[in-house]
């Protein structure tokens, strides 16, 4: 299938490993330029770099740290600079740290904040206007089933990104009239770093062997799996297209069925 995106200009956060990864690979294997956003230098390269040798093209590797309000700026405007504009922003972060309520401190709310919430605040400040003078543009954030399904566990990711989510469906109405597409997406348990952590977290503080924490995961997973980040890809690139012209505001669940809620 052909999603419409050829040379199309993506700026993924986070894009040097799991999630955020995939949808850089997905997206150049459909011919988009692709930017990617991320702390690591070596993992960036080596992430680039895989995307040469398999999709061709030349990927744009940027050291960012999207907590800080300037990193996203001279990421947008290098961004601008070298592929003259933005067409998919694919706003995407690691995780706030784990805990519940009393196990956060005044620092652990303000990085949380700062990292989820406001990095989405700013970059669509930033890409929204270059976005709207093309008149075409396609906003994908990736954030948890704790916007649908809050877990007391991970207090910080449960209440930022459901604020990212608010945040999107806001602004989709006014959004539309300039062509400019907005989604949220939802994973469940991925098979990423990020859950090779919680699981080891959890582990720890339970006293529970790791093999016995990941079976209380899949046993509450109808598919009965971990999501492989390939999947998130395939979703994030087919919102993020030229052939979604209908779908915006919305908040879909990538989770194997583990949700609970209808809606």
């Amino acid at each position: 299938m052909n999603l419409d995106i050829k040379d199309r200009v993506a700026l993924i956060g986070g894009g040097s490993k799991g999630l955020g990864k995939a949808c850089a690979m997905r997206l150049a294997a459909e011919g988009a330029r692709v930017v990617m956003c991320a702390r690591g230098e070596a993992a960036l390269q080596n992430t680039a770099e895989e995307i040469r040798q398999l999709h061709g093209g030349e990927p744009l590797a940027l050291v960012s740290d999207w907590s800080r309000q300037e990193d996203i700026h001279q990421a947008v405007e290098k961004t601008v600079s070298v592929f003259g504009g933005v067409d998919i922003l694919v706003h995407n972060t690691g995780g706030p740290p784990a805990g519940g309520f009393f196990d956060q401190t005044e620092a652990s709310w303000q990085q949380g904040f700062e990292l989820t919430l406001m990095s989405a605040v700013r970059t669509y400040r930033e890409v929204i206007p270059l976005m709207r003078k093309k008149r075409w543009g396609r906003i994908v954030n990736i954030e948890s089933t704790t916007v649908k399904e809050p877990w007391d566990t991970i207090i910080l990711s449960s209440v930022m990104r459901a604020g990212v989510a608010s945040l999107a469906k806001t602004l989709s109405r006014s959004l539309a009239g300039d062509n400019i597409l907005i989604n949220t997406v939802c994973p469940g348990p991925f098979r990423t770093d990020r859950f090779e952590t919680l699981i080891h977290q959890q582990a720890e503080r339970s006293g529970t062997p790791i093999d016995d924490v990941v079976k209380l995961w899949l046993d509450d997973i109808p598919t009965a799996r971990l999501g492989e980040p390939e999947e998130m890809g395939n979703l994030v690139a087919l919102l993020a297209s030229g052939i979604n012209r209908h779908v915006t505001g919305t908040v879909i669940q990538i989770d194997g069925g583990a949700v609970r809620g209808m809606l």
